[in-house]
């Protein structure tokens, strides 16, 4: 395929049936990672898919796994190809996806997923004894099923793993380990991951059969978001936010921090500050990370504070802003969490708050982007830390200014608060 050249799914060798539902969904030219990977997948080869979210890649293979199961024979009861994904909300959108592009194709899905209550648990159960063409699932509720003996995986052909490195940084590695054992040898897997460091390229081979490795660019953040850096000392993160806010009233936001801890903490003091906002992190029940969604896509809440499990997988249009309280360590995390703003042809802005523990992880995102964000003047009455540093204080000054910076963290919430107003 040569570069830019334009591909559409009626040159693939895609069934008929998934073609009729692509017309009726209007889709016609492929992005550039399902014309590389569809031909691929229906050779019947293992590949390792090293692209973004938003690229086109769920797609990429349910198409040519749709055609693959439509062509093979295989048992009635058997469950014929697993996807595995990091997050309930993940699955959610692949099941999704699958009812459309298979809306013509005789296969029956399943999707897995934590979080429901026993009903839910039991229906599971008895579909996934029965067999299904396709289970979408996430690893932690697909092991217990396994560990109660609710469905056999023993004539499984193929093995998808969407997102595999959130799977991996959320601790899912042993489980998907044990899963992969009840799998067996001769079968497709295919593995999506938007990074490919060496620990999950390890991983990935290790459970694959020379793989094909297919790799697209990150893409450069969309034209129409306005990207700013604050430079600044840890503990005027909260100040520059409060001062955010006055000159702009926050509408559709989302606040990525880098622990839970923070998103907690960030949260209690914008909703004392009398903002309206709601926390996203992994400690919240399923039922109350769906509550938090509904009302945050719904327009109930204005902010919503959260780590980086809301920066893949979530399909919100019409966010206005991004902050990043803290830069995220992996460069192309920043493109993921600011590419929830400006989508849909809408213009959007991206704030980057970078503390003295941030500057490593900033030279890293504008060594990705080739270029050098913008740096915005602090609020009135806060230091500069990069001139503070050109000044040449003595070593015995810095550890004093560092014992006052761990005082400093230690302030509490009600002092804080004092400080936003």
């Amino acid at each position: 395929m040569k570069e830019n050249e334009d591909i559409y799914f009626e040159d693939l060798a895609l069934s008929d049936d998934v073609l009729d539902a692509l017309y009726d969904m209007r889709f016609e030219k492929c992005t550039p990672v399902q014309a590389r990977c569809i031909p691929t997948i229906l050779e019947g080869k293992d590949i390792i898919g090293i692209a973004q979210t938003g690229t086109g890649k769920t797609a990429a293979y349910l198409l040519p796994i749709l055609t693959l199961l439509k062509r093979e024979p295989h048992p009635a009861e058997a469950i014929n190809c697993l996807i595995m994904a990091p997050t309930r909300e993940l699955a959610q959108q692949i099941d999704q996806a699958l009812q459309g592009f298979g809306y013509y194709v005789s296969v029956n899905g399943i999707a897995v997923y934590g979080g429901n209550d026993g009903v839910r648990f039991e229906q599971e159960k008895r579909s996934l004894k029965q067999g299904a063409d396709i289970v979408i699932a996430t690893p932690g509720r697909l092991l217990t099923h396994l560990d109660l003996g609710n469905l056999d995986l023993s004539h499984t052909t193929h093995l998808i793993l969407d997102e595999a490195d959130r799977m991996l940084d959320m601790g899912f590695s042993d489980d998907i380990l044990k899963i992969v054992k009840q799998l067996p040898e001769k079968r497709q897997t295919i593995l999506f991951s938007a990074t490919m460091p060496d620990t999950i390229d390890k991983f990935a081979r290790s459970i694959m059969h020379n793989p094909e490795e297919i790799r697209l660019a990150v893409s450069k953040p969309a034209e129409k978001i306005q990207q700013s850096i604050y430079v600044c000392r840890e503990t005027d993160k909260n100040t520059i936010i409060r001062h955010l806010f006055k000159q702009c009233k926050p509408e559709r936001v989302i606040i990525f921090c880098s622990s839970k801890q923070k998103v907690k903490e960030l949260h209690i003091l914008l909703k004392r500050a009398h903002f309206n906002c709601e926390a996203m992190h992994s400690d919240l029940l399923q039922q109350q990370r769906d509550e938090v969604m509904l009302k945050f896509k719904s327009g109930h809440t204005d902010i919503l504070v959260a780590t980086d499990i809301v920066a893949r997988g979530i399909d919100i249009n019409d966010i206005q802003m991004v902050i990043n309280y803290d830069a995220p360590r992996d460069a192309e995390d920043y493109v993921h969490r600011i590419g929830r703003t400006a989508r849909a042809g809408r213009n959007g802005i991206a704030v980057t708050l970078v503390g003295e523990k941030d500057l490593f992880a900033l030279h890293n995102i504008e060594k990705l982007l080739k270029e050098k964000l913008a740096r915005t003047p602090l609020p009135e009455g806060l230091k500069d830390p990069e001139k503070q540093r050109g000044k040449g204080r003595n070593t015995h000054n810095r550890k004093r200014n560092k014992s006052r910076c761990n005082q400093k963290s230690n302030t509490t919430d009600e002092e804080i608060i004092r400080k936003l107003h």
